[in-house]
């Protein structure tokens, strides 16, 4: 049993990016995939899909690299931990690397960035910074 399937999935990418790998899989999960696609979105990765296995998904992440072969993700760190869950309102929404990094946040309205957030005037659970 995993407890905290965040990070598990945060360190996969870490660990994949450190090891050079074109891909990372792991069990799928709506938070995951939803996290996923927003990394998509930002530019951080290539690609995301889920593959089924009979009754398991799994979620594969196509890495992203630039001409250098140097990771696009410089870091990626948990925030909130089951054990100590941090929230902020849409006010305090924290700025990641002076705006050059992003939040994953999970809002009442789904997950999203700490941009999107603030735009929308709705404050969550601080998941993750990523720069």
């Amino acid at each position: 049993m995993m407890t905290d399937p965040i990070s598990d999935f945060l360190t996969r990418i870490r660990n994949g990016l450190m090891s050079r790998h074109e891909t990372v899989s792991m069990p799928s999960s709506k938070m995951k995939i939803c996290i996923a696609e927003i990394l998509k979105d930002e530019g951080y990765i290539v690609d995301c899909s889920v593959e089924e296995n009979g009754i398991t998904k799994t979620l594969i992440i196509n890495l992203k690299y630039d001409g250098n072969q140097m990771p696009v993700i410089d870091s990626l760190r948990r925030i909130s931990k089951p054990g100590l869950r941090i929230y902020r309102g849409a006010s305090d929404m924290p700025e990641v690397r002076g705006g050059v990094g992003m939040a994953v946040v999970s809002t009442s309205r789904g997950v999203m960035t700490n941009a999107a957030a603030r735009k929308q005037n709705v404050g969550g659970e601080v998941l993750c910074y990523i720069w």
